[in-house]
């Protein structure tokens, strides 16, 4: 009996090393299903507040706090625009110390945790930004969808659809530069996000079924007067709007595309995030798998999104060698038939943060001819 006492003594840890396995991968998949709207992504380091004074707070040291730049400072209840870092400031070996632009909301105490997100405001368009807006209900496929309006003279449109990690108030940092050229803009929340109908599975599904939601966006925007539409989108939103470009019946009415930081390969993305949570090399084959079955994902199509045949509109990417979420090799391999702006030392879906006067003159020049 002895030998088959130790044969199933062996199969049953074998059994059960197998499942705490799924388990993890499981786990580490939720990393990319489940991230939380307006939480940092795991690929975003906690810092540390070490002191405020006039216009200064001083930062952990890190590469994080180095970018180049202007952010959003957030922390558990309270929110800061943060500049660039000053160089004649006292800085130490553990420090650094960056102009502090304002504090929207709360305050910032030594010993505080925060995190740089690429949001500049909170609230809405008119407290944030001073613009007229009009909260409005977008008929989407699961429900109403959320959405601000904020309203000009031109008859195209600009939709802008935010990513992981973030809000739709990421559209904000653009609002004021559209505006100026008199575009109207129209800004989602799609499925999961605050207010908006839940998915059936509650999992993000990096974009393969939420481009139906910028889809009903679009629909909205044509019956309410636009002619064409410049679909606007960050991380997944990005690839939503790949997705409604080459999907949507209405497709014929978008004349453009910016896609700042596109998630391309969502296996690449899904690995990034789940090694961002110290996830096994070992078991992120799994973390992969599990992703995929969850969510129903399709096998990675990187070859048909990058295929050159299927964009038919202008294309403009913002994106950079320095992203840890969606690497910026699957946005080189379009170089030949977008406009490929590299961003240097930004972080991921937040191309305009690094350097907000070039990024809004390569859109100004990227807009004029489809206005």
């Amino acid at each position: 009996m002895r030998p088959v006492k130790a044969t199933a003594t062996a199969v049953t840890a074998v059994l059960a090393a197998g499942m705490a396995s799924v388990a993890v991968g499981r786990l580490a998949s939720d990393a990319a299903l489940k991230a939380p709207a307006g939480r940092p992504l795991p690929t975003e380091p906690r810092l540390t507040v070490h002191g405020t004074a006039a216009g200064q707070i001083m930062l952990t040291r890190d590469l994080a706090a180095l970018r180049p730049g202007t952010y959003g400072l957030a922390g558990d209840g309270s929110h800061a625009v943060v500049g660039p870092v000053l160089g004649a400031a006292q800085h130490t070996a553990d420090t650094v110390v960056r102009r502090l632009e304002r504090v929207t909301h709360g305050s910032f105490a030594p010993g505080d945790a925060v995190w740089l997100t690429p949001n500049l405001y909170v609230g809405n368009p008119s407290a944030a930004l001073g613009l007229d807006h009009a909260d409005i209900d977008v008929p989407g496929e699961l429900g109403e969808l959320p959405a601000w309006f904020v309203p000009g003279h031109r008859d195209t449109w600009v939709i802008a659809v935010h990513g992981l990690g973030t809000t739709r108030e990421q559209a904000m940092n653009l609002m004021g530069f559209l505006h100026g050229r008199r575009l109207p803009v129209l800004a989602l929340a799609y499925r999961g996000d605050l207010g908006a109908p839940r998915p059936p599975d509650g999992l993000n599904h990096l974009g393969e079924t939420e481009w139906r939601d910028l889809d009903a966006a679009i629909r909205y925007a044509v019956r309410y007067g636009a002619r064409r539409v410049v679909l606007l989108g960050w991380s997944t939103g990005a690839t939503m709007a790949l997705r409604a470009a080459e999907h949507s019946p209405v497709r014929e009415r978008i004349a453009g595309l910016v896609l700042d930081s596109p998630v391309l390969s969502w296996e690449a993305t899904l690995r990034a995030l789940a090694q961002a949570r110290r996830t096994p090399h070992s078991l992120l084959p799994l973390a992969v798998r599990a992703a995929q079955g969850r969510a129903g994902l399709h096998a990675d199509r990187v070859a048909e999104i990058t295929d050159p045949d299927r964009l038919t509109v202008p294309t403009l990417i913002f994106h950079g060698p320095d992203d840890r979420v969606a690497p910026w090799e699957f946005s080189r391999r379009l170089a030949d038939v977008v406009a490929l702006h590299p961003v240097a030392r930004a972080p991921h879906a937040a191309m305009w943060n690094a350097d907000p006067k070039e990024y809004e003159e390569r859109l100004r020049r990227f807009l004029t001819p489809l206005m």
